[in-house]
């Protein structure tokens, strides 16, 4: 198709509103899809850095369960008289 004008190209043959509204929801779905993928992702990252926040505090507090690994006992340390 040849357009003489750009109102003749806005209108495209009097499907103009269908054509650039459909263009236009395209647009914003595919932006809300970008940013929906970002929130996602740090939302994700938020709770993995919080995880290990928790984590490493968990580590730091004596006495606490998550300290050693599970089953794991503490060292035995042996004195020099003692019967092995």
């Amino acid at each position: 198709m040849i357009w003489q004008s750009a109102a003749e190209f806005g209108a495209m043959g009097g499907y103009g509103l269908f054509v650039w509204g459909s263009m236009g929801v395209s647009a914003a779905l595919m932006a809300l899809e970008v940013w929906l993928a970002r929130m996602g992702r740090r939302q994700a990252l938020d709770a993995v850095c919080e995880a290990l926040d928790a984590q490493a505090l968990d580590a730091e507090t004596p006495g606490s369960a998550q300290a050693s690994p599970a089953g794991a006992s503490r060292p035995v340390h042996f004195t020099q008289g003692a019967a092995s």
